[in-house]
């Protein structure tokens, strides 16, 4: 029987949290630093309206949200706070970057790996559009990336939310940089669980409720240097009001109306914890993690996976098939048998799955966080081999 969360009482909640494996962190990180949720509570109590007044729960607000910048500058190292901009989501970022750059017939390249929160916005700006092809494990052929003297963007994943593949962001930028080419990184898998910094790209799409640890809702752009995006979200902003456009200036070019302070203050406590943690420590942590699940299962018969493995550097992701049962079923299976969550279909990632010849059953995905334990992973291990023996 499916688990039945009705009435979601108080009660209801901590023994299903208290049941629960939870590894779809790719999805979003359901176990977050307590802080976050501290602050976020915090922040509906005592936050005024952003940028808005000269009150105490005004500045409050907004004092908050110039710390969230300046602890991402951090992350990153960026020299200007004000280079970070917030949005609702990867998603939103990526289409206001987008539409502010790209216009119609504009050369563009991006890849088989990307996400549809990149590909569908490029498909909307009616671009000339090509691809860097992967080849049997997800890797990116870099030897099928065609520059032309029109080519003017590039859109990459930094690393892939089905494979766990990570790109060579510094290899590709350092052709950008020779072409003249602007290139537009998506971290929204890799930023807080894997290095990011300034030398991998000119424009950089997030999200907060991923690797960063921060609430749902949250996002944005970080800028390195001076673009021309036009004017790609409009209204209120608390200055200038008697102008008729919006500022272009970062990062106000991307905010508009009363900001999302109260999760922007869950953000920046998931990022200061990274910050005071260390990438490298989370990193090594979740491959370990990563790496102790691969093994335990990677010799299981009837078990196809998904992705490069012979890598020291990846993403805490395994996705994977048992032959004889349907993705959709296998992830129900370890839920309803073992409490475990997992994220079964395309992954929003349709041109990687008709690469790895997965498009018509789709795959389903482990994805680690630094607060998932060896016990979970057993687990884990132990699920698949069961759910294997079904099929014999």
């Amino acid at each position: 029987m499916i688990f039945d969360i009705t009435p979601l009482t108080e009660y209801t909640v901590f023994i299903w949290r208290q049941a629960m494996i939870y590894f779809d962190n790719s999805a979003t990180t359901l176990t977050k630093p307590p802080e976050v949720a501290e602050a976020v509570a915090y922040a509906v109590n005592n936050f005024g309206p952003p940028g808005r007044a000269f009150y105490d729960a005004a500045l409050l607000a907004q004092r908050e949200i110039f710390k969230t910048r300046a602890q991402i500058a951090k992350l990153v190292g960026l020299d200007d706070p004000l280079g970070v901009a917030f949005t609702s989501s990867f998603t939103e970022s990526l289409n206001l970057v987008a539409g502010g750059l790209v216009k119609k017939g504009d050369r563009v390249i991006t890849t088989a790996a990307e996400h549809n929160s990149v590909l569908r916005p490029l498909y909307l700006s009616g671009c000339d559009l090509s691809f860097i092809d992967c080849d049997d494990n997800g890797n990116l052929r870099l030897d099928t990336l065609e520059i032309t003297p029109d080519a003017k963007y590039l859109f990459c994943t930094h690393g892939s939310n089905l494979t766990g593949n990570i790109t060579d962001a510094r290899a590709l930028y350092s052709i950008c940089k020779a072409n003249n080419i602007t290139m537009v990184l998506d971290v929204s898998q890799t930023l807080g669980v894997e290095p990011v910094d300034m030398d991998m790209a000119d424009i950089f799409c997030f999200s907060g409720h991923k690797a960063l640890f921060g609430p749902q809702g949250t996002g944005g752009v970080i800028v390195n240097g001076k673009f021309d995006f036009g004017i790609v979200k409009t209204g209120g902003s608390g200055i200038n009001s008697f102008d008729t456009m919006h500022s272009a200036d970062m990062p106000d070019i991307f905010e508009a109306g009363t900001a999302n302070s109260h999760g922007i203050y869950g953000l920046q406590k998931g990022v200061a914890f990274i910050n005071e943690t260390g990438v490298e420590r989370i990193n090594a942590k979740v491959t370990r993690l990563c790496r102790i699940f691969y093994d335990g299962i990677r010799d299981v018969p009837r078990v196809t996976i998904y992705g490069d493995f012979t890598t020291e550097r990846r993403l805490p992701i395994v996705a994977l098939n048992i032959d004889g049962l349907d993705a959709n079923g296998l992830s129900l299976y370890l839920w309803e048998t073992h409490r475990i969550a997992t994220r079964a279909g395309t992954h929003c990632a349709p041109l990687m799955h008709k690469r790895l010849g997965t498009a018509d059953h789709g795959a389903v995905r482990f994805s680690f966080s630094y607060f998932n334990s060896d016990d979970e992973i057993e687990k884990g291990i132990e699920a698949i081999k069961n759910a294997a023996a079904l099929v014999y």
